[in-house]
């Protein structure tokens, strides 16, 4: 069940058109894995036309901008997200952020070719990042990411075991986060994660059930990745330190 204040958000996306592709903690809970979460979050296209049409959706919501940047193209192509506040009240107080450039992540356009769409009880339209792009974009420093990733991540597993289509096994292979599900996929699939291991060396401990090794692993992988994307914010960050410091008061 999708909470009223989040379909009022998504009907006024869907009302003006607006291309952009539900992500973060929403589209998780349409994935299957639940999350509670008052933010809606958006991957858009950061060009003039559909920013028009995005901030006629925010004026239908009565959003406000909470915080720097303001909401323009060129901050989100460098990699910046918008922060509104709804004022409407079917979504009084809900939180929007949009983004447009994703570490880890491809173009909008290539987001949007690779989008899941799905009609919601009221045929309510919803786009949706694809879900290897959404588990893909959860690889940040934030603590309640990488639990989050791995149930997306059980949950498809669960979903689609029994009759796997070739790139659902390879996307296994590539981001399932569980050891005893990977030792499984191992077993199952022994040539496909030979194929693999040359792509994720872990994959060698899970053929051969060392699941405490392949724990160890999936540990020094998170680390990487929190790294990686603690150097991708650092310069955006100092960004965003000079706007504050700069903006009227």
């Amino acid at each position: 069940m999708i909470p009223n204040p989040i379909r009022k958000v998504l009907s006024s996306i869907e009302k003006h058109e607006v291309r952009a592709l539900l992500m973060g903690g929403q589209a998780c809970v349409l994935y299957g894995a639940a999350e509670f979460s008052r933010d809606v979050d958006f991957a858009v296209l950061a060009d003039l036309h559909n920013m028009a049409r995005l901030q006629k959706a925010l004026e239908d919501l009565k959003a406000e901008v909470i915080a720097v940047p303001p909401l323009n193209p060129k901050y989100l192509r460098r990699g910046h997200a918008v922060h509104f506040r709804c004022r409407h009240p079917e979504a009084a107080q809900l939180r929007i952020d949009v983004m447009s450039k994703m570490r880890g992540l491809q173009t909008f356009a290539q987001l949007w070719k690779r989008r899941t769409t799905l009609i919601l009880p009221g045929n309510l339209k919803c786009n949706l990042m694809a879900l290897p792009d959404l588990v893909k974009g959860k690889k940040t420093q934030r603590d309640k990411d990488w639990p989050m990733m791995r149930r997306l991540l059980e949950a498809h597993y669960f979903q689609n075991q029994t009759n796997p289509s070739w790139p659902q096994i390879a996307f296994w292979f590539r981001e399932l986060r569980t050891p005893v599900l990977l030792a499984e996929l191992a077993r199952r699939y022994p040539r496909a994660c030979r194929r693999f291991i040359s792509v994720r060396p872990l994959l060698d401990a899970a053929a051969s059930g060392n699941l405490k090794k392949v724990a160890k692993q999936l540990s020094l992988e998170e680390t990487i990745e929190r790294e990686k994307d603690r150097l991708y914010w650092l310069p955006l960050r100092k960004e965003l330190e000079i706007m504050r410091r700069t903006r009227p008061s």
